[in-house]
């Protein structure tokens, strides 16, 4: 009996040999989480309704006709497995199509097995080993752990998922391409990568100039990699922002892996522009092909050479260090698709690393700080909370209890000694954004930072019109190479002491090392005037002479997501009679923290609320794909209610002729006319695509200048400004990217 048709090499693959060979792999995976026995009969079993007659006759009209075989087979090892798996039986019903619900598990009714029947008999003579399988008792194959909440079976259910269909993709390809067996990469030597970045850091340090903040986060270093000893749970990092994150945090990480055996580190930030920059950092002292970088946004089509190609460069996690963001991490987390979910059982006996960790969205908190409690009590993963400005999370019913120690002794003493800069607030009377500019400009060297790429914009043209000399714009409207490029230029004349006017929306914040004597900062939320004053005297090297100057202009734009958290933020600080809070005052940040909390509803708003309720259901398809609405309403699901990092979808657009020097249009070319080289041609284009949001595209204007490529990816046919890259305003863009 055959499980697949032939390969680039003629041959069909046995029933018996995918199956064992699936079986074996997921055990391995599910193993890292005390899930072995189940994934072993998860992977045995997931293809047992290959075994029926038609299926075999169906396989074999397939090869000649072309198509799919079209005879169901999911729901005879479902079936057979309830009794010993229970709910995780879910993953074989969904290997191909995704997980749905425990409702859909319990209705596999009589049909479903009669169909099934004719093919037990043929499924348990060509694997007698099954039969072992079927002998254990009610919920046998379930870990003891697994029946302490809902919640945490929901966990274990998606983790032993991802275990069985990165088995199966990884045996099927095998298969496909002619190999002896699956391709897996061996377990890394954590100890030797933590030299190799023990080894490039003391040269990195050597040969760089001092700085009078390098005591500080030499301190930071020392004291992360002290904690690392502690046994694996949950830590946070609360340092000031210019105090060494990046490092201290890998530090942690890698040290932390070692000592304990977790498998690989991931490093999960909140902005793409984060993630290129760290992750070359990471690659330049680790190594390439010890570091992963997965943040695209080229969504696969469902089928065809592109989607075969593209589908192994999302999904699959197999490397000792990975960044990526926390969008992809998040939606993947509470995702149902295979192609999504394939990922996650490399986060079980990992240490995961929250970069910018107060950049989470409030609306869905909730299920992410319970997924986070579940995975380090229950799955072995041990989570770094990172930030400047730390959330007040214990407030949270779900995170009541969660044991978090702090890898930064003395936080107030450390923030103390990393005070670099004083605070002008100039809000009343509010002024115009054109007065701010102009006072901006009148700086030699200067940093503004507003909220909306149409501010950022303006505030560049008008600069561009007074004859101002150095003058610079970032967003996220710009490719990645085009940013690097300007971010270069920038540090270079910073550096020579040049002069530097450079306008940008909140994604120079993020992480991004630049050193200004003066920022100007639109008002907004606490945690991001703080990020701000953080590209402020970041050396030191002015003592606390760094200039801020919160600004709040009457005509500045502001996207819709900032009005509550610049509310809270008037209440709690800038100047209040005779006395200045700032934004880097601790005490006001949780109290501001929690007013925040409660004023959003976040733990206990509609969305986590229904989110949390299908969990605990296990209905999966509701939390990814929102639930089913109510009759007489429109049909379909409320999407409005389904677990989205983002509610603003992108679509990826490529950019050809930013200068005329990169190979984009030649990429795109290969892209139309070799679809089955996409993974790599993908990889290369990621320097010149722009992320831009869906809705735009509602425009016909626009949507005229976006032609397909491949999937979502779209090449951008318009005009790209050499300085603001694509513009696509007729008003005011309330983005903050």
């Amino acid at each position: 009996m055959w499980a697949h048709s032939a390969n680039v090499l003629g041959r069909r693959q046995l029933l018996s040999d995918h199956a064992r060979s699936t079986a074996r792999l997921a055990g391995l995976f599910a193993g890292e989480f005390g899930a072995g026995e189940l994934g072993f009969a998860l992977g045995l079993f997931h293809d047992a309704g290959k075994a029926c007659g038609l299926w075999q006759e169906g396989l074999l009209r397939a090869e000649v006709r072309g198509g799919r075989v079209g005879v169901p087979h999911k729901e005879l090892g479902a079936n057979l497995l309830r009794g010993v798996a229970g709910a995780a039986a879910m993953a074989v019903l969904g290997h191909h199509g995704g997980l749905t619900s425990l409702e859909d598990l319990r209705g596999l009714d009589s049909a479903d097995a009669a169909r099934g029947a004719a093919g037990v008999g043929s499924f348990l003579d060509l694997l007698p080993e099954a039969e072992r399988v079927l002998a254990g008792t009610p919920m046998s194959l379930v870990p003891v752990g697994w029946r302490s909440g809902n919640t945490v079976a929901e966990i274990g259910v998606r983790l032993v998922f991802s275990s069985l269909v990165d088995a199966d993709h990884l045996d099927t390809a095998a298969h496909a391409q002619g190999w002896a067996g699956p391709r897996v990469r061996a377990n890394a030597d954590m100890a030797a990568l933590r030299d190799r970045f023990e080894a490039a850091r003391r040269e990195r340090l050597a040969g760089r100039a001092g700085s009078p903040v390098d005591g500080v986060r030499e301190r930071v270093y020392r004291r992360a990699v002290h904690c690392a000893a502690d046994s694996p749970g949950v830590f946070r990092m609360p340092a000031p922002t210019g105090a060494g994150k990046t490092w201290a945090s890998a530090g942690f990480a890698l040290h932390h892996a070692a000592r304990y055996g977790k498998r690989r580190v991931i490093v999960a930030v909140p902005f793409v522009t984060v993630t290129e920059q760290n992750a070359a950092e990471y690659r330049a002292m680790l190594g390439e092909d010890a570091v992963l970088e997965h943040h695209s946004g080229v969504r696969s089509p469902d089928s065809g050479a592109a989607g075969r190609a593209l589908r192994p460069a999302a999904e699959n996690w197999d490397s000792p260090f990975v960044v990526t963001t926390t969008v992809q991490l998040f939606d993947s987390l509470f995702a149902r698709t295979p192609s999504r979910m394939r990922k996650l059982h490399r986060l079980a006996n990992a240490v995961v690393v929250l970069d910018e960790v107060q950049a989470l969205p409030l609306r869905v908190l909730t299920p992410i700080l319970d997924a986070l409690r579940i995975l380090s009590e229950h799955f072995g993963t041990t989570v770094l909370l990172v930030s400047a400005t730390q959330p007040a999370f214990p407030v949270f019913d779900v995170w009541r209890g969660v044991n978090v120690r702090d890898v930064v002794d003395e936080p107030r003493a450390l923030f103390a000694a990393m005070r670099r800069v004083r605070y002008e607030w100039w809000l009343d009377p509010r002024p115009t954004l054109v007065e701010v500019g102009a006072r901006a400009c009148s700086h030699e060297q200067v940093l503004m930072v507003v909220n909306t790429t149409a501010d950022a914009r303006s505030v560049f043209r008008a600069w561009a019109e007074s004859g101002a000399d150095g003058i610079f714009h970032l967003s996220t409207r710009m490719t990645p190479e085009h940013r690097r490029d300007v971010l270069r230029e920038v540090r270079g004349r910073l550096a020579k002491g040049g002069p530097v006017r450079l306008v940008s929306t909140q994604l120079v914040e993020a992480g991004v090392d630049v050193d200004f004597p003066v920022v100007f900062r639109a008002f907004a939320p606490a945690e991001a005037l703080q990020q701000a004053a953080g590209r402020a005297n970041r050396e030191g090297r002015l003592g606390q002479d760094g200039l801020v100057v919160v600004f709040d202009a009457r005509d500045m734009s502001s996207p819709a997501g900032y009005a509550l958290g610049a509310a809270v933020t008037a209440e709690y600080f800038g100047p209040h009679g005779e006395v200045e809070v700032r934004p880097d005052d601790l005490d006001a940040l949780d109290r501001y923290y929690q007013t925040l909390y409660r004023r959003a509803n976040a733990e206990y708003g509609t969305r986590a609320a229904e989110i949390q309720r299908n969990r605990h259901r296990l209905d999966f398809e509701s939390v990814a794909d929102g639930p089913e609405r109510a009759m007489g309403e429109v049909n379909g699901r409320d999407r409005t209610l389904a677990f989205r990092m983002l509610d603003d979808d992108t679509v990826p657009v490529a950019v050809t002729d930013h200068d005329g020097t990169t190979p984009a249009a030649a990429l795109i070319a290969r892209l139309r006319s070799e679809p089955g080289q996409a993974r790599g041609i993908v990889r290369q284009l990621q320097p010149y695509l722009v992320a831009l949001p869906t809705r735009l595209l509602n425009d016909p204007a626009i949507a005229a200048l976006c032609e397909p490529v491949l999937g979502d990816l779209c090449e951008w046919t318009g005009p790209y400004d050499k300085h603001c890259g694509i513009d696509t305003t007729s008003g005011a863009e309330r983005e903050v990217w």
